[in-house]
């Protein structure tokens, strides 16, 4: 085997992506502390062609240098937008008939594996501070809540790590068994 240069991966350049079709998924992320989570999420996002991330909160926005560190250049690609109040991103959404999932462990959560998707459906994924998690006034706007099933010791992963398995597992779902 034989690593690929980065001229053999047929990555698409800034316009290239602006002008993509994108993944009808919308990541929120409120609250989130760190930046270089926050990077992290921009990057994932820009690796799945995410529509756009909510910026709530307490959230940094770009330009950022710590952003930018772990972001490397994705915040120059996947759109964005800051809204101060969660609730606000939320009305916004359900008015343009987005189904809202915030990821979280509540009663009657929907395990990872489980969550169907309908093909036909744009969804927005809410993720919340790194210690508190998402708000409860969040929470209960949501349509439902999807839980990451998790068997060890810890009951909590990084928020970046959180993002970049729900994402994938979203994007594979609309995306690669579509």
């Amino acid at each position: 085997m034989r690593k690929l240069a980065n001229s053999e991966l047929g990555r698409k350049n800034k316009d290239e992506f602006i002008n993509a079709e994108k993944t009808p998924l919308i990541v929120v992320l409120d609250d989130i502390r760190s930046l270089h989570n926050i990077g992290s999420v921009f990057r994932t996002s820009d690796a799945f062609l995410i529509e756009k991330i909510y910026l709530c909160g307490i959230t940094a926005t770009p330009p950022n240098k710590e952003i930018h560190k772990t972001a490397l250049g994705a915040t120059e690609t996947v759109a964005w937008e800051y809204c101060k109040n969660i609730s606000d991103v939320i009305a916004l959404l359900r008015n343009e008939k987005v189904s809202i999932w915030a990821v979280e462990q509540v009663e009657h959560s929907i395990m990872l594996p489980d969550f169907e998707v309908n093909q036909t459906q744009k969804y927005a994924l809410i993720f919340g501070n790194e210690v508190k998690g998402v708000s409860e006034d969040a929470i209960n706007q949501c349509d439902g809540v999807i839980e990451i099933p998790q068997l060890g010791t810890k009951h909590s992963l990084n928020i970046s790590v959180s993002a970049g398995i729900v994402i994938w597992d979203i994007f594979k779902k609309l995306i690669i068994s579509s």
